[in-house]
């Protein structure tokens, strides 16, 4: 930032302002306008009236952070986890629940709007429990010389904030985290060659399993002194590389989705709220009516393609690249007796370019949250789908990939949001496409 910015239009770093938050916008900020420039205020809702220190200034905008609520909004209520706003997890939980939705259609709205691709007409919304949601969960581990900390980031920052507990997760997996905690606190030698934790939970409960990523070498954890966690199914490391050794049980977990079952390994994708993610995929199924051929792109273990298989009994090609999915998927395929699934293992683009079209083709798209490579949307579009539905868990890249497919010819008849992360500041966004 130059001298000239932080002077621009009477605002500079370090000024303390006070501002009516008129709107909610993306990654869990309050819009407000002072002095003709609008200002940023993360953790602030629609209806504050906010003190704010300024920390950034740009030409246009600038950023604030929260100091103190002077006016709260009507909606506001009291957080009932301990470690907001410490942990960078909930920037909602402080929010009541129809707020939140109402904030997040708002925020989707505007980004589409924003990106060129506007939505004018009904959104249907999904809501979900706010407690006991997550089936899988990444925690972060530091270790100091005195001290062992498991938790999420603390906001903004890259330091881990140290929790008991997370009201995102199962009583189960809660018990499983503080045994993993006790694990690393009473061998600290592994607690210090730990980064991080991967947790995956059945969505009844019945299956737990965990990996952690470590530096240490197997002999590190192949001491009688190293207990193994009573509320895991399944434990393992991951060695860098791709390297596991697995030491109780297995790494996968049983996923009902309709009368299918899917096995997940601990390090494959899938869906993390155990409330919606059935509904997900009946919703994306319901959005493809056949007959054609499907392409599920970003396919992960088959949560899409193995429904659309079932219901259709017709050709079903998935597409993946990442190889713990692909086995997975591979598996699953296998298990439900779904003869007309094929599974590729290849990158999108070059499954597209070398799969040739077929007249009615459908095509799902769940892409990562960067969204889809211009010249993927170019490579869909040149097929001439009869539908494509786009799940996407990132407003401003899939209003950007929108905006694209509207220039050939694609435009969306169906919006529906899935509130897969309450207290987030994340949503799930299935859109369908049509021919114009």
């Amino acid at each position: 930032m130059t001298a000239d910015e932080g002077k621009a239009e009477g605002l500079r770093v370090g000024q303390t302002i006070e501002a009516a938050i008129e709107k909610a916008v993306y990654r869990g900020r309050g819009l407000a306008r002072v002095e003709g420039r609008v200002v940023f205020v993360p953790r602030a809702h629609a209806g504050d009236r906010v003190r704010a220190r300024v920390r950034e200034v740009r030409p246009g905008w600038a950023e604030a952070s929260l100091e103190e609520v002077l006016v709260p909004a009507p909606a506001r209520r009291g957080a009932p986890c301990p470690y907001v706003p410490r942990c960078g997890g909930c920037v909602y939980q402080d929010l009541g629940y129809e707020a939140q939705l109402a904030a997040k259609e708002g925020v989707l709205r505007e980004s589409l709007g924003r990106a060129g691709a506007p939505w004018e007409g009904p959104t249907t919304v999904h809501p979900s429990p706010e407690e006991g949601w997550r089936l899988r969960a990444s925690l972060h581990v530091a270790a100091g010389e005195d001290e062992l900390r498991l938790g999420l980031r603390e906001e903004g920052t890259r330091r881990v904030v140290d929790l008991e507990r997370c009201l995102q997760l199962s009583e189960g997996m809660n018990e499983a985290w503080g045994e993993l905690r006790s694990l690393l606190t009473e061998n600290p030698k592994l607690g210090a060659r730990v980064g991080g934790i991967d947790l995956l939970e059945s969505p009844d409960g019945s299956a737990r399993v965990a990996t952690l990523a470590t530096t240490a070498p197997r002999r590190a954890t192949r001491s009688p002194g190293v207990p193994r966690p009573e509320r895991l199914t399944g434990f393992g490391l991951e060695e860098g590389r791709g390297r596991r050794h697995w030491l109780l049980g297995t790494p996968y977990v049983e996923m009902s989705v309709g009368a299918l079952s899917l096995r997940v390994h601990v390090r494959s994708f899938f869906q993390a709220n155990r409330f919606l993610y059935e509904s997900l995929a009946s919703t994306v199924v319901d959005l493809l009516p056949g007959p054609g051929r499907a392409l599920d792109l970003y396919a992960g273990v088959g949560l899409f393609a193995l429904p659309l298989a079932a219901r259709d009994g017709g050709e079903v090609v998935a597409v993946e690249r990442a190889p713990t999915a692909v086995e997975d998927a591979r598996a699953n395929v296998r298990r439900n007796r779904l003869e007309g699934v094929r599974i590729v293992r290849t990158d999108v683009r070059q499954a597209l370019a070398t799969t040739r079209p077929e007249p009615g083709e459908r095509i799902v798209l769940d892409p990562p949250r960067t969204g889809l490579e211009r010249e993927v949307v170019d490579l869909v579009a040149e097929r001439r789908p009869s539908q494509v539905v786009y799940v996407s868990c990132d407003p401003p890249t899939l209003g950007r990939d929108l905006a694209r497919f509207a220039t050939r010819g694609y435009r969306p008849d169906t919006v529906e949001l899935f509130d897969l992360f309450p207290d987030t500041f994340h949503l799930e966004t299935v859109v369908r496409l049509r021919p114009a």
